[in-house]
């Protein structure tokens, strides 16, 4: 068991998968502060909850005292990670990057004290950086001559990462071959500038990590540390962060803070425990003893966890809010919450009228007009709290309630059309 506060709470949690010497990573956080990243690919202007258990790392860095250093690849982003991906990203223009990037700090300043005046002598205000500071300044040549002649090509091609991508036909570019690289250096410059002895990423980056801690033992002579978390899946072995909507966002403009506030409400009951254990602030004792309240005890669970989660990203005063809107709408069946996901459809074809099925199908709250078609079909769906029976039933104006109409999927998913 590791004594330093945060290895002890980490591995409590379930945070750590890897770690590239734990021993000596627990000696040197019992010594003094230490200093760890995390990279953050600006592929778009939110980060999504498949991020958010690093995001909760850094966090309990924080917590006890340690820095954390959130990295947004603004150099990197004109590459691509290929890491367990099928094909190759799409190359994002200069402006599309500078966006996401703004996006990508305003989720990260949700959860992180950033002390953008930051001195020696506070040792946990977070940094932000962006590796386009050095990436931008390095010269192929001096890539070549001073980093490049650390790197095996034999050992890169046994990357997992690499290896998967070239079994496939899609191949791998060498632009995204050089991503290892580039990722390794970022280690070494960190390491140069803020200090940073830790790096810190899903199990995907296993490779990348030890690449870098590598170059730095050799450009650097330091000794740094990796660590990983691992790849979280649900219970069923769908992907964490993923809805049957899409990616849940951590930003309210990308998601309205009910939906938010949802996703969490539905998480599957084995896996309440273990959610908020790496997703909230609880102490890990009240996280199991909420895991373990039996019957109908871990809807309430469940109820915390939602709460907790979207206090930690949008604010205490939000979280509440949702989750009153979440009671009126579910245990007394109230229409207008103001927090409840909203959709917009044109005046002009709702006055001419839609099929049900295909009003559900375009709100979201099903995946397509066939599963709507079963949905209506076995009495599951709602139209203003009343059971819709016929699946070309034309949904219009008359429909409309206080401005809105009413859909729902059985009492977990609930959505307001709006005319627009």
């Amino acid at each position: 068991m590791p004594k330093s506060e945060f290895l002890r709470e980490a591995e409590a949690r379930g945070f750590i998968f890897q770690c590239t010497d734990m021993e000596a990573l627990d000696a040197a956080m019992q010594a003094r502060p230490v200093s760890g990243y995390i990279g953050f690919d600006p592929t778009a202007d939110s980060l999504h909850v498949g991020s958010l258990i690093q995001i909760m790392m850094l966090r309990l860095l924080q917590k006890h005292g340690h820095r954390p250093v959130a990295l947004v690849g603004g150099g990197t982003a004109k590459i691509g990670d290929p890491s367990f991906r099928e094909e190759a990203r799409q190359l994002m223009t200069a402006e599309t990057i500078a966006q996401n990037l703004r996006g990508i700090e305003g989720c990260l300043r949700q959860f992180l004290s950033f002390d953008d005046k930051s001195s020696a002598k506070d040792k946990s205000g977070a940094i932000l950086a962006n590796n386009a500071d050095w990436l931008d300044r390095l010269s192929y040549i001096d890539l070549l001559r001073d980093v490049g002649v650390h790197f095996s090509i034999n050992r890169m091609l046994s990357f997992d990462s690499v290896r998967s991508r070239l079994e496939r036909e899609q191949g791998l570019t060498f632009l995204e071959f050089n991503y290892s690289i580039l990722q390794s250096y970022d280690f070494r410059e960190l390491n140069a500038r803020h200090g940073v002895t830790l790096q810190m990423g899903g199990s995907d980056q296993w490779g990348n990590i030890v690449s870098g801690i590598d170059l730095v033992r050799r450009m650097n002579q330091q000794q740094v540390f990796g660590l990983t978390t691992p790849l979280l899946t649900t219970s069923s072995g769908t992907k964490m962060g993923k809805s049957a909507r899409g990616a849940v966002w951590l930003s309210a403009a990308r998601l309205p803070v009910f939906e938010y506030w949802q996703f969490w409400r539905n998480t599957e009951d084995a896996d309440v425990g273990r959610f908020l254990r790496l997703f909230t602030d609880l102490p890990v004792e009240e996280c199991d003893r909420l895991a373990a309240l039996p019957g109908a005890g871990i809807n309430e669970a469940k109820k915390v966890l939602a709460t907790e989660a979207t206090a930690l990203c949008h604010g205490r005063a939000a979280a509440e809010q949702a989750a009153e809107a979440a009671r009126r709408t579910f245990e007394e069946g109230a229409l207008s919450a103001e927090a409840l996901p909203s959709i917009s459809i044109a005046a002009a074809t709702l006055h001419e009228g839609i099929p049900a099925f295909r009003l559900f199908a375009d709100s979201g709250l099903v995946a397509s007009n066939g599963e709507a078609r079963r949905l209506i079909r076995g009495g599951g769906a709602r139209l203003n709290d009343e059971v819709v029976t016929d699946e070309g039933r034309m949904i219009g104006e008359g429909d409309l309630h206080d401005g809105v109409i009413k859909l729902s999927s059985g009492k977990k998913k609930h959505i307001l059309v709006r005319p627009a």
